[in-house]
């Protein structure tokens, strides 16, 4: 699966890992997000996220 890196602070969503503190499961691709999540970080929304 595909890593994708926010464009405003760097952080880098990784899916084998997912975000589970903000309820995103480990394996979860980065499509399969809900849209209204944001960046754990820097709180940038999904379209600010770029494929790495």
């Amino acid at each position: 699966m595909k890593k994708y890196r926010c464009t405003v602070c760097g952080y880098v969503y990784d899916p084998e890992t997912g975000d589970p503190d903000n309820g995103v499961d480990p394996g979860t691709a980065f499509e399969d997000i809900p849209s209204d999540w944001v960046c754990p970080v820097c709180g940038a929304t999904k379209d600010q996220f770029e494929e790495v």
